[in-house]
């Protein structure tokens, strides 16, 4: 059974919550540094089963290497990065400087890191931070965290630290069983997967997950390209890949006016949870880019049809693309209309779904998964829209059931 993380996230929250209580920072400056240990944390759980399987199968008779991690998709951590040398240090040590060169030395040893790893830790005081990593050690974070459980426990992280600062969470996450029921649809088994609007890299951590699933090796099958405004969700998408041991080429960037991976006719696969009803998009600058020629600019003071304009224009002729979106943008009138009926007609689309309230954690109202399931089908598919059975996760927030994905 999957690990719950509805309750492990609240007890980590609750390890990190002296930090609050005892600490001179803002939560805006304390955040970083401690999603930072989080995903010390999550690496080093990793790290230890897969040394322990790797005793098992007995590679320790020729000596267990950096290789041998990399093969079974996880990040090598050297000594100084282990969570129980940090906790083993001698009485006197300075804990933030040896937390700060033990994420150099991840950064050393993952070159896809250099330079993404929170490196301030000296300026907590020192027995606050032997407190925080006492308490997170004391955390039992089980058996099997599935698909990107760090994604979620640092999305949860950030909606608390956002809530005592009186502002609303972070919405660069997509709950694990909406992106699992994006990937069956889509089925990446192979190819180039683009996602414009990457937030912390859950699709492409569950594509890679669909791939193990199939008997494959993802680092082979897949390769991944993202884009991301915020540079702090840059970081964290990195930090999420290493931690699965994938690799990508993530940018910082402003999708609306630039496409730094040249998309257009380009990727195998799109998926993505863009931000939704965004207003005040410069529109001037994207005339004659050709991500939005085929259907025409929408003129309505919202970008929800730049978007889809984005994720077709980035599929070359076979390829399939997933993706969340609000569920007003089902019945938009005026040109968003008239964008609708040319992707209708163009045969384009080939199942919508609904997908009912409180899937998310900071988005409560309706919304629909939108699938190109080919940019050309040569004719259009029955619109299903069926009843999804949901989980309960707790009294505010559901999910899609596993039974409901298969079926």
């Amino acid at each position: 059974m999957p690990a719950n993380t509805t309750d492990l996230e609240k007890r980590l929250w609750e390890a990190a919550d002296e930090l609050r209580a005892n600490s001179k920072l803002k939560s805006s400056e304390y955040s970083i540094p401690v999603l930072g240990l989080i995903f010390l944390r999550y690496a080093d759980w990793k790290f230890t089963h897969a040394e322990s399987e790797l005793k098992n199968a007995g590679s320790r008779r020729r000596g267990i290497t950096k290789a041998d991690y990399q093969a079974k998709g996880v990040m090598y951590l050297p000594d100084a990065a282990r969570f129980s040398t940090l906790l083993n240090l001698p009485g006197g040590a300075d804990i933030g400087k040896a937390i700060n060169d033990a994420m150099r030395a991840i950064e050393a040893e993952n070159e896809e890191l250099k330079d993404i790893l929170p490196k301030t830790y000296n300026r907590l005081e020192n027995d606050l931070l032997f407190d925080l990593l006492k308490n997170f050690n004391k955390v039992e974070l089980g058996t099997d965290l599935s698909g990107d459980a760090f994604g979620k426990i640092y999305e949860y992280f950030l909606g608390k630290f956002a809530m005592t600062e009186g502002q609303k969470g972070g919405e660069f996450f997509t709950p694990i069983s909406v992106v699992k029921l994006i990937v069956e649809v889509i089925e990446p088994y192979h190819g180039r997967i683009y996602d414009p609007a990457c937030g912390s890299g859950g699709m492409f951590v569950q594509s890679a997950s669909f791939v193990e699933r199939h008997k494959k090796n993802p680092s082979t099958e897949i390769s991944v390209y993202g884009q991301e405004k915020v540079g702090e969700t840059v970081r964290l998408c990195k930090m999420n890949l290493a931690v699965h041991g994938l690799a990508g080429d993530i940018r910082q960037s402003n999708t609306y006016y630039e496409d730094v991976h040249e998309s257009v006719n380009k990727f195998d696969f799109v998926m993505a949870n863009p931000p939704f009803n965004v207003d005040k998009v410069d529109k001037e600058k994207i005339k004659g880019d050709p991500r939005v020629s085929k259907f025409g600019m929408p003129k309505a003071d919202n970008a929800n049809y730049l978007w889809i304009h984005f994720f077709w224009s980035a599929l070359n002729e076979t390829g399939r693309a997933g993706f969340v979106m609000a569920n007003s943008a089902s019945d938009a009138r005026g040109s968003e209309l008239e964008i609708r009926q040319k992707l209708i007609q163009s045969h384009a689309v080939d199942v919508m779904i609904a997908v009912g309230s409180n899937f998310f954690y900071t988005i409560v109202n309706k919304i629909h998964n939108l699938i190109f399931k080919n940019r050309n089908l040569r004719q259009t598919r029955e619109l299903l829209l069926p009843k999804l059975i949901s989980g309960e996760i707790d009294v505010e927030h559901l999910e899609i059931t596993t039974e409901d994905i298969a079926a």
